[in-house]
């Protein structure tokens, strides 16, 4: 049996997914140097609702500190890349 590595792309699509159906985000507006925060337009409650979607997506726990330095979209892809690996 061959395990499936989730790679960058797959990593971006599943996150851009849940992005649109859970929080209502307009696909034109996910770009990679968007900006995280404004454009989910998040509040401290949908932060935790963002929290939950990574964790039933991709297996992995965040925590504040894991968005110190998350600013973009593409730092947060690459954020949750990092938890994956």
């Amino acid at each position: 049996m061959q395990t499936v590595e989730m790679n960058k792309e797959i990593i971006v699509e599943k996150i851009n997914y849940f992005l649109v159906d859970e929080f209502e985000v307009e696909s034109d507006d996910i770009e990679p140097n968007a900006n995280l925060k404004e454009t989910l337009e998040l509040d401290s409650l949908d932060f935790v609702d963002l929290v939950v979607a990574i964790e039933a997506n991709f297996g992995v726990k965040l925590t504040g500190e894991d968005f110190l330095n998350v600013i973009t979209l593409q730092d947060f892809y690459d954020l949750i890349e990092t938890k994956i690996s």
